[in-house]
């Protein structure tokens, strides 16, 4: 499903809660527009927790460490992400006007922090040779299974250039995952599928995707369309690989 979502009077947009809306994504993930000298702070007693800037200047706290990260926005800069265990105290101070993205989930391990920089997170172009280049995008993966087997989350972002189509092949996974779009131009445009059902994605929107539900993505012409991809590990089950949709497994032999 998806929900074009509003920011509130406190400049908070609330995508799903572990205990209400889209519970079935177990995960908190809230998008937070901050003004220049607004702090955001929060200690989670039950729940790691991924801090993404997504536009603006911030100032990053937790234990006795301070970072600073820019980014001009999601299309031109990769970007910086505060990742900690539970128990542990994050502040966010706003140096300008800026937007973050909040995912938390319950876990019980304990790890070491991690302040991810762009040096770190490599971009795959993709499909540029596949389909006459329809499905070109950029994919990036902050954190996995691969670089971080004691978390309970994934997190990552997706560029689809204009006019082309991502998460392709369709395909699924057993784990609930959560799209969060923007786009490079406020009337920007896209379409999301989801199993059977197709939904217009706009700037600000998010879908929530069950799992063993296929969901591909397209952009309009003229369009690019960036979407923070964020996804759930069951238990005894993370989330590793794609289930390719059988019936358009052919195009992988092309």
């Amino acid at each position: 499903m998806l929900r074009y979502l509003d920011f509130d009077e406190e400049g908070k947009k609330v995508v799903s809660q572990i205990d209400g809306i889209n519970k079935e994504m177990l995960m908190d993930i809230t998008v937070y527009r901050m003004k220049q000298g607004d702090t955001l702070e929060f200690t989670k007693q039950e729940e790691e927790a991924a801090v993404l800037l997504l536009e603006g200047i911030v100032s990053y706290e937790w234990l006795s460490r301070t970072e600073k990260a820019q980014r001009k926005d999601v299309f031109t800069q990769p970007p910086y992400c505060l990742h900690v265990c539970k128990g542990i105290r994050v502040k966010v101070t706003a140096l300008s006007e800026c937007e973050i993205i909040v995912q938390a989930t319950k876990n019980e391990n304990e790890f070491e922090c991690h302040f991810y920089q762009p040096a770190e997170c490599k971009i795959e172009l993709m499909g540029e040779t596949q389909w006459e280049g329809t499905a070109k995008r950029e994919v990036l993966t902050i954190f996995d299974y691969q670089n971080a087997p004691w978390s309970n989350m994934v997190m990552g972002e997706v560029i689809t250039k204009a006019g082309r189509w991502s998460s392709y092949v369709p395909h699924s996974h057993e784990q609930p995952e959560v799209y969060y779009y923007k786009f490079d131009k406020p009337q920007g445009f896209g379409a999301c599928f989801i199993g059977n059902n197709v939904y217009k994605a706009a700037d600000g929107s998010a879908a929530a995707i069950p799992g063993g539900q296929t969901h591909p993505q397209t952009s309009a012409p003229g369009y690019n369309m960036y979407y923070c991809w964020m996804i759930r590990h069951l238990p005894n089950n993370p989330w590793t690989t794609r289930d390719i949709d059988p019936v358009h497994a052919w195009l992988l032999k092309e």
